[in-house]
């Protein structure tokens, strides 16, 4: 996707990046902004010493001077070059490692909003590129964010080995310094055109592929996709897709090198003509005996290094230009007031839900439309949800439930209509007091590298109930495999942190995600096909035995299949995003209409509850 493309980029300017670096500096590495003048001090020393030493070593050879003049003269150059050595080897060590500080914080706050940002952005592709883009942006040393700082630090350094050379080269004959400057300006412009192009036309339009290459070191390295590689030979398949990508790469490198070759075809070609016209002026001065063998290569090294300084100090202009684009990409999500809203240090307006005594909710003509999509994904849902009620919202895949259920955890806001708890609009509260009302079952269960205990509590080790936990394992149907855990519900799950790490069957994630339900103890308690994996047999047992367990509290059973109709007091069926029918399971089932037709078709596995509810 093309910058301009992306509706969520925005360009800043410069000075405002600029400005934005130097405030994470201040607040994450302060001491940076202390060695600015230490940098430019070091560049000076070491750019400039050896030109000064060579001259008065030349002048006391010349002038007949003594040995006592040139071991002083060495004796006081050693110390300042140790001097200046342990100075730079301290700088670049505290460099380093407080860029990377202030850079791993910026990680850790971007990486924040990513987990608060709202849930709908998790599925639109333009914001995926927009956060692909903005975690390239702190993503490395020497590129973005932390690149910048180091440029600020390195153009502290040029400016002042620039101001000393200036000083030493104007005694001669400042049209020398007017050239040097004009030349390294014309090289100067000719990168900065490239680095803009290159942005543009390479980088940026390369983000999907980090998206798709991301995916492939996936497929291609993650053990979970051994099985399927090996059973149906995707082996080849594979490697011609990742082959594929890498085209992609390697066509867009190609361009970057075939710009940057010309530029540096230009830049070689600059430095000859001002060494050239250097060494022309210098050994005319020698011959009208204007300046003597010392001070000749002094000028001639300090010119040399002058005009070297000024070119990285362009350069440097360049690579803050280059990266002040890194950082637009990093601001435009890092500041987006749509994605933070939900940060735990922003203070909302909005109250804080209290507990109740019973939660009913209900939709009001709710609609919902996925951004930029054409036709609503829901239409027009009305429906109330009672207290203590036990609801079963099923439906052909692609009918809407689990929209219906994103919209009522308030995953997606709706487009039009509203939803009710007791009366008031769900919208009115405070976010996260209204997730801790429910405790969620999704299809996909993910496991986290932390300890068996914590993937069942979802919280800090010393914030756990150990005894809760265990009791929600044993229910949950989890008990065998704890048992046989020689750490129990310490063991540490997945091996990506801890080398000890173990992993669970597909039923053993389904039954730790009820646990986890469990453990939560919200009055609200939402299935979405979380037995999409088992049979319907099995699915049938897990529902019944699950709903025993919660007691009272408002259940809701997501499914396409209908195992979980026989227990329930209401059943909601979805098509094509809107709710055609509503009843209880008899009643639907005597108005022999679409859920009554889905019934039958699944009739096969549930023979003897169908007689029973017919007759």
């Amino acid at each position: 996707m093309k910058r301009e493309d992306n509706p969520y980029h925005k360009e800043f300017g410069f000075f405002s990046n600029l400005k934005f670096v130097l405030k994470v500096m201040k607040k994450y590495s302060p001491m940076l902004l202390f060695l600015l003048p230490v940098s430019a001090m070091i560049s000076v020393g070491n750019r400039y010493t050896v030109s000064f030493l060579i001259k008065y070593i030349i002048d006391i050879a010349t002038n007949h001077g003594t040995l006592q003049q040139l071991l002083i003269t060495l004796g006081i150059f050693s110390v300042i070059f140790i001097t200046l050595w342990n100075t730079n080897s301290w700088y670049n060590s505290k460099t380093e490692i407080k860029c990377i500080i202030a850079r791993m914080n910026l990680i850790l706050e971007k990486n924040l909003i990513t987990m608060t940002m709202p849930f709908i952005y998790t599925e639109d592709p333009n914001m995926l590129d927009c956060n692909q883009k903005a975690s390239q942006a702190v993503g490395g040393n020497q590129q973005g964010v932390e690149g910048m700082m180091h440029i600020i630090l390195n153009f502290s350094g040029s400016l002042g080995a620039v101001i000393a050379g200036l000083s030493i080269i104007s005694t001669i004959n400042f049209k020398i310094v007017i050239l040097m400057i004009a030349i390294a300006l014309a090289n100067f412009f000719i990168s900065n055109l490239a680095n803009k192009w290159c942005k543009k036309h390479v980088w940026d339009e390369l983000a999907p592929w980090w998206r798709k290459r991301w995916y492939m070191d996936i497929a291609l390295g993650d053990f979970s996709y051994a099985k399927d590689i090996r059973m149906f030979g995707l082996k080849n398949y594979l490697t011609h897709k990742f082959q594929e990508i890498n085209k992609i790469r390697f066509n867009y490198q190609k361009k970057n090198n075939r710009v940057w070759l010309l530029v540096s075809i230009a830049s070689s070609f600059f430095w000859v003509i001002s060494q050239v016209l250097i060494y022309i002026y210098l050994i005319r001065c020698i011959f009208a005996k204007t300046i003597t063998i010392g001070n000749f290569t002094l000028y001639l090294s300090a010119t040399a290094t002058f005009f070297e300084c000024v070119m990285s100090l362009l350069n440097s202009i360049t690579n803050f230009l280059n990266n002040s684009r890194y950082v637009d990409d990093f601001r435009s999500f890092y500041e987006m007031p749509e994605l933070r809203q939900n940060l735990p240090d922003q203070k909302t307006n909005l109250p804080k839900l209290q507990p109740q005594s019973h939660y009913e909710f209900e939709f009001q003509n709710v609609s919902f439309k996925y951004p930029r999509a054409e036709r609503f994904a829901l239409q027009n849902v009305s429906i109330k949800i009672k207290a203590g009620e036990r609801l079963a919202v099923v439906g052909l895949n692609g009918a809407g439930k689990s929209t219906f259920i994103k919209l009522l955890l308030r995953l997606y806001q709706p487009t039009e209509g509203k939803i009710l708890l007791n009366g008031t609009d769900i919208q009115t509260y405070d976010l996260n007091s209204y997730f801790k009302i429910f405790a969620p079952v999704f299809q996909d269960v993910n496991l986290f590298a932390m300890s068996f205990a914590e993937n069942v509590s979802m919280k800090s080790l010393e914030n756990t109930d150990k005894d809760l936990a265990h009791q929600s394992v044993v229910q949950s149907g989890l008990e065998e495999k704890l048992d046989s855990l020689e750490k129990g519900l310490d063991t540490q799950l997945l091996k990506v942190i801890y080398d000890d790490g173990i992993d669970l069957s597909g039923g053993q994630k389904q039954k730790l995600a009820l646990a986890r339900a469990l453990y939560k103890n919200s009055p609200v308690v939402v299935l979405d096909e979380p037995t999409a994996a088992l049979d319907a047999i099995a699915e049938s047992k897990l529902y019944s035995d699950f709903d025993k367990l919660i007691g009272g509290k408002t259940s809701i059973y997501i499914s396409h299949r209908l195992s979980s109709t026989q227990f329930c007091n209401n059943v909601a069926m979805f098509k094509d995003g809107k709710l055609i029918e509503y009843g209880t399971h008899v009643s639907l089932f005597k108005q022999n209409g679409e859920y009554a037709n889905m019934f039958k078709i699944q009739a096969q596995y549930y023979v003897d509850a169908g007689e029973t509810n017919e007759n």
